[in-house]
């Protein structure tokens, strides 16, 4: 299993911006990188970094993706008619860990795989431990029964910080919740801007 060795924290100030909208994030305080050299005035990026720092943010954002994984649902996304990076968001977006995190089940995209890769989730009545598993529009999600009183789980419904996207169905008092269609760029509740188009031409060169 992929582990996330980087904390968190570091992401958010390796990247320059607070990508996850925590209202801890060391960037709300220091808005510049970690490091004796953190605060030195940054030059200006060729193309080939700015798409490079689009990927990285798209992929730390949702935190358990390595760089295999992403790769593969680039290509998926390319080989689907439409837009490839709407196609691209789409995708991440329909991923069970995703899910969870969307619903408001679990406070963060990192929780969000452990809880999924502990079998705490149930698919249209069936258990999946895959935190990559693609969710269909219909599918049914839902916390196995001993699960649903978790201490993490009622403290993440409970998150003031962040709303459950249009896209998802939720009812917190069942905690059920059914993926009603597939996201666009703009539906997705970003903190900060992704920039999807600059991925393709990364992946493109």
């Amino acid at each position: 299993m992929s582990k996330r060795h980087s904390v968190k924290h570091k992401i958010d100030r390796r990247l320059g911006e607070n990508i996850w909208g925590r209202p801890k994030s060391p960037l709300n305080d220091r808005a510049y990188g970690p490091g004796q050299h953190g605060q030195r005035r940054k030059g200006k990026l060729s193309d080939y970094g700015l798409q490079l720092r689009a990927k990285q943010k798209l992929k730390g954002y949702y935190g358990s993706v390595t760089e295999k994984a992403f790769k593969r649902l680039y290509t998926e996304a390319a080989r689907v008619k439409g837009d490839t990076g709407e196609n691209l968001i789409g995708l991440l977006e329909r991923r069970l860990d995703a899910v969870i995190y969307r619903a408001k089940f679990v406070p963060t995209v990192f929780a969000a795989r452990q809880f999924v890769s502990h079998g705490h989730i149930l698919v249209n009545g069936k258990r999946v431990n895959i935190p990559s598993y693609q969710v269909k529009v219909g599918d049914k999600i839902e916390l196995r029964e001993k699960s649903k009183q978790l201490a993490i789980v009622l403290e993440a419904t409970q998150l003031a910080e962040r709303d459950v996207p249009d896209y998802i169905e939720v009812d917190h008092n069942k905690m059920t919740a059914t993926y009603a269609r597939i996201p666009a760029l703009s539906d997705v509740p970003y903190p900060v801007q992704m920039e999807p188009n600059l991925v393709v031409e990364f992946y493109s060169r």
